[in-house]
């Protein structure tokens, strides 16, 4: 299996020990010391240049990067049997661990060793020398064959095979995945199952840029169809003033009518002083107007409109008799009230 990481970091492979079938793959194998299980493992050999029995090489010049990826993961290492973590986990198999490494620490010349916790199990097979051998997996990068992190340790009894196919784990049914979904990308991108690796960058570009261009779009919208807020509030603005000043200037114009048309009444003696007010609270009603004018059309006369206007102040109205005995009371002659007013 390849572990590509993306945005320029190494792509990483795993260096697996064992393979369904008969090929062993045997990146690396300790026999380990008959009597108990021990409880120091060594993991990794001391030397910058690890070598594995097929003849592959890797790289051991950062011990204390593998170190670090050990303690930045948090968690224990398993020991399993056969490597069953790789290959029979993935399949829903059970895979039980035999042990655990707790810990590691460097030695002399890079090697990396693991404090090892055995299960009950684990430490009967190991001292009964049902497995005589550790082998561990790793990742690393492909280029450079340097040993970026441990990923698991595997007991096994199988360390002399011809070896081939190093560092595949699942080959076959991993290879099946990633095609799998390589298929169902290039079909996502409306590209050839064939198409090649170039052809679906190009795809992902052309996605990247026309979204890129959605995003501006949506940023700076079609004038032709939207306008800035401030603009439109502005326009709103206007409009009502607008829509405010002809009101205004339709009511002022419609009371000085209204005027015009009472004091018409009043003069013709259509209708009394008395009865002003309420006119004009008719006539400012919706129709009052109209309505006002056809019944001062047909209202008989009940004044006399032909004197009050022309006579002069001192022909008014004589006194009655009430204001007559009221001036009295105080004092008031007649042209006295006439002269101060009633």
């Amino acid at each position: 299996m390849q572990i590509i990481i993306v945005e320029d970091r190494p792509k990483l492979c795993q260096a697996l020990n064992r393979l369904t079938g008969d090929e062993l793959l045997d990146a690396l194998n300790f026999e380990l010391p008959a009597g108990p299980a021990p409880e120091w493992l060594e993991l990794i050999p001391a030397g910058v240049s690890v070598v594995g029995r097929d003849g592959r090489k890797w790289l051991n010049d950062r011990p204390a990067d593998i170190m670090a990826a050990f303690n930045a993961d948090a968690r224990d290492l398993v020991i399993d049997t056969e490597h069953a973590t790789q290959l029979k986990a993935p399949n829903g198999e059970p895979a039980p661990a035999a042990g655990w490494i707790k810990a590691l620490e460097t030695r002399e010349n890079g090697a990396i060793w693991g404090r090892a916790e055995w299960t009950p199990g684990g430490a009967l097979a190991v001292a009964n020398r049902e497995y005589r051998y550790i082998s561990p997996v790793f990742t690393y990068e492909e280029r450079s064959g340097r040993i970026a992190q441990l990923v698991s340790i595997g007991l096994t009894n199988r360390p002399n095979l011809r070896l081939t196919a190093l560092n595949q784990i699942g080959r076959e049914s991993t290879r099946s995945q990633e095609d799998d979904m390589l298929k169902k990308l290039l079909l996502a991108l409306g590209l050839a199952e064939n198409a090649t690796e170039e052809q679906a960058l190009n795809a992902i570009g052309s996605l990247r840029t026309d979204l890129a261009t959605a995003l501006n779009r949506a940023k700076t919208p079609d004038l032709q169809l939207f306008v800035p807020r401030a603009d439109y509030d502005q326009m709103q603005t206007r409009a009502i003033n607008a829509e405010k000043a002809l009101s205004d200037r339709a009511q002022a114009e419609l009371e000085a009518e209204i005027s015009r048309e009472i004091d018409a009444a009043l003069k013709a003696g259509k209708i009394t002083p008395a009865t002003k007010d309420f006119y004009l609270a008719t006539c400012r009603q919706q129709g009052g107007l109209e309505s006002f004018k056809k019944f001062v059309a047909s209202a008989p006369v009940i004044g006399d409109p032909s004197q009050l206007d022309r006579q002069p102040p001192e022909q008014g109205l004589a006194l009655n008799a009430d204001q007559t005995k009221i001036a009295q009371m105080f004092g008031n002659t007649a042209d006295d009230l006439k002269k101060y007013g009633k």
